[in-house]
């Protein structure tokens, strides 16, 4: 199953009545990997007073985890928002970071409700994506004289080679799309001495 991902971080900026909305987002995939990117942007706005966030895992029409904050905002007027655009978005694994410079002005709840949802709808608007494709692993075991052959097949097929170890014999350890493993397996058949597949 493939599903859209950032394929690069953006940084967009949005102004209202002299605030300043700045939303960098970009790919995490783990809540270690969230935080991260939250903390190299605190560390370049770090005189921000709030720095609001969303982010969702997995595959979007069904993501393993999902979550926002607030960051001293009035609840639900930040985090909330920048989730909700998020989840109207097929794109997975993206963490979205809004911080905000006060401009002195007031917006009240609404216009910041309005104001974070449109912060975070310019970031992803500019974000790039690419298809995140599950790759499962396969072991093989094979002559030298096959290995050519087999990085050909994994690299037209769009997968990698994860290790590769040379006794009497060729161990490769590839990961391969779970549409390519069948097809992958028929051209192993008569050449490999043992093939086995993870989910086997």
């Amino acid at each position: 199953m493939t599903y859209p991902v950032p394929a690069t971080q953006v940084e967009t900026l949005y102004e209202i009545k002299k605030s300043k909305f700045i939303a960098c987002a970009g790919f995490a995939n783990s809540r270690e990997s969230a935080m991260a990117l939250l903390d190299s942007v605190k560390q370049q706005y770090p005189d921000a007073r709030h720095h609001c966030w969303a982010y969702v895992f997995g595959n979007p029409n069904s993501p393993t985890s999902a979550a926002m904050a607030d960051d001293g905002e009035p609840s639900g007027t930040a985090g909330k928002p920048i989730l909700n655009v998020l989840q109207h978005k097929d794109i997975g694994d993206i963490m979205v970071i809004v911080t905000r410079y006060f401009g002195g002005i007031k917006l009240g709840a609404g216009g910041l409700v309005r104001a974070y949802s449109a912060a975070a709808q310019q970031a992803i608007d500019a974000l790039e994506v690419r298809e995140e494709v599950k790759l499962e692993t396969v072991l093989v075991n094979l002559d030298f004289k096959h290995e050519q052959f087999v990085r050909h097949l994994v690299e037209e097929a769009q997968g990698n080679i994860a290790s590769c170890d040379y006794t009497n014999s060729v161990d490769m350890q590839v990961a391969l799309p779970l549409a390519a493993i069948d097809g992958f397996k028929k051209q192993m058949a008569p050449i490999a001495y043992s093939i086995s597949h993870t989910d086997d």
